[in-house]
């Protein structure tokens, strides 16, 4: 039984991962896709609003950026520590 144990470890590791980091990319796509929707909305309300809407999305996006480079970086590492302990 331990060993059946063991196997469905080895394959739940790298599944975990990678639904961990699809929801973290999916997140911050949600999160950029709602407020530039906030700026197409705001446009016709006010102009000044909606600039700072998307002076903010922007920034989003730029720190989706650093954020999705740090999670090539983690997944990278983690994948060959799963792998190097699993050999």
């Amino acid at each position: 039984i331990l060993v059946v144990i063991e196997t469905i470890s080895l394959f739940i590791q790298p599944i975990a991962l990678a639904v961990r980091q699809t929801t973290s990319i999916t997140t911050g796509h949600l999160l950029i896709h709602l407020i530039e929707g906030a700026t197409l909305a705001l446009i016709n309300i006010s102009t000044t609003t909606a600039l700072i809407t998307f002076y903010h999305s922007v920034l989003l996006t730029i720190l989706e950026f650093a954020v999705a480079l740090i999670q090539a970086y983690i997944f990278t590492l983690l994948v060959i520590l799963y792998l190097h302990d699993n050999t």
